[in-house]
């Protein structure tokens, strides 16, 4: 029971409103301080507010108040610095070495909260728990909390972009370009896109983008796709003895085996077509970064990034065989995930590098913009009862789900904490 108490003290899983001393002093916690698990007090240097006024110390946390003698706490100096004695039971004063009286707070623990706490943490990575729970939150807390993880999401994304900016020594474009390829790559391909693009520096392709056929046989060939490619299929040919050309003249060396996924999945998703996006965005003058940072609205992003394939790729999803007719580059959705995964970051990481706040507004207006993206973690809050009416909100979902529920930091969520609250009093 008294570690039980002491779980519920370090992560504040207690109703603020009534915490009040045996003497009628209302408690404020400001800090729980630091749970001590050698001889001592329970927590070091916790801030407490008794009343008005404000206490530093420790907190010494018992079943029953009179553990304090029990245990010859009230001759031992190392107790001296206790400003609060959290107990169950107030079964009697408690004083320090001197006879100073200790500040006692009655703190009533439900038995069966351990219990729930496991029942909602041990499976918050496998599914959702707090399910039937979260319908019953106050609408208000659940609003701030997701408004909270939108920005959360948002910001540690730019974040992530100006480490790459310092890593590539403020190469903006370069930057684009290794987000712009992983965030192609989808949630299936994503590190192998990657990896090919950091192989393959941007300020390197520059130097032959006069040629799209160059930047082709570049990016296939050092992502391994020419080893099986049809040799009888003449653009195969013209591929490989262009990569060939260039392998000699730079000394290229395939990546090794990236792991390239395509089992069940279909044409339209295959990492080929994705590829050849990226050839032909670095082939027409790759400057995303002027024109992401410029473009006033989603719609011109869209057609930035659903511009037509041309030549091979246009009717092809993979080497071999083609089609009579010509293919969407991406569909409308895939679009939006780019500007959700690209644009809207790198928006938001300029803006606050350059401190312009019209763009950093701008970045999450989009978000609140763009229709919610579907998922099976959207479907998964959906059932729950959590609506999502927009990216800014599909966005918070994501985040909830990875950073918190599969990380099993319950204590941690707005959500979870609220939840484990409840149970963590007796009623």
């Amino acid at each position: 029971m008294e570690r039980l108490m002491q779980y519920v003290w370090q992560h504040r899983l207690l109703e603020t409103t009534d915490m009040v001393t045996v003497d009628g002093r209302k408690v404020t916690v400001i800090d729980p301080g630091r749970l001590n698990t050698d001889a001592g007090p329970d927590f070091f240097n916790a801030k407490i507010k008794l009343g008005e006024a404000m206490w530093a110390g420790d907190i010494e946390i018992h079943v029953r108040a009179s553990d304090w003698h029990r245990h010859r706490h009230d001759g031992d100096r190392a107790y001296d610095s206790v400003v609060l004695h959290v107990v169950d039971r107030d079964d009697t004063a408690v004083r320090r070495h001197n006879g100073e009286i200790i500040p006692q707070m009655v703190m009533k623990c439900e038995p069966e909260f351990h219990i729930r706490y496991h029942e909602l943490v041990d499976r918050a990575d496998i599914d959702l728990p707090c399910a039937e729970e979260i319908k019953t939150l106050d609408s208000l807390r659940l609003t701030d909390w997701l408004t909270s993880l939108a920005y959360e999401r948002i910001y540690s994304k730019a974040a992530h972009i100006e480490e790459l900016l310092a890593r590539y020594t403020g190469d903006w474009e370069q930057t684009c370009y290794v987000i712009l390829a992983r965030a192609l790559g989808f949630s299936t391909n994503s590190e192998p896109m990657e990896r090919l693009a950091m192989s393959l520096p941007l300020h390197f392709l520059r130097k032959h983008s006069d040629s799209q056929l160059t930047m082709e046989a570049l990016f296939f060939g050092q992502g391994g796709f020419l080893d099986n490619a049809p040799k009888t299929d003449p653009y195969v040919e013209e591929l490989i003895r262009e990569h060939k050309f260039f392998a000699h003249k730079f000394s290229l060396r395939p990546l090794q085996p990236l792991g390239w996924k395509m089992a069940r999945m279909r044409p339209h998703n295959f990492p080929h077509r994705r590829i050849a996006l990226l050839a032909q965005l670095v082939a027409s003058d790759f400057r995303l970064v002027r024109k992401i940072t410029s473009t006033e609205s989603i719609a011109s992003l869209r057609e930035l990034f659903r511009q037509p394939l041309t030549g091979y790729w246009a009717c092809h999803f993979t080497f071999g065989p083609g089609s009579e007719r010509n293919f969407d580059t991406l569909s409308r959705n895939s679009a939006d995930i780019l500007i959700i995964n690209v644009a809207i970051p790198l928006l938001m990481a300029y803006g606050n590098m350059h401190g312009d706040e019209e763009m950093t507004r701008r970045a999450v207006e989009w978000l609140q913009e763009l229709p919610p993206e579907s998922n099976s973690i959207v479907t998964l809050f959906s059932n729950a009862g959590i609506g999502c009416k927009d990216a800014f909100t599909s966005q918070a979902l994501i985040q909830l789900r990875r950073r918190y529920c599969e990380e099993r930091k319950c204590l941690y969520c707005r959500l979870g904490h609220s939840l484990l609250a409840r149970h963590a009093r007796r009623r």
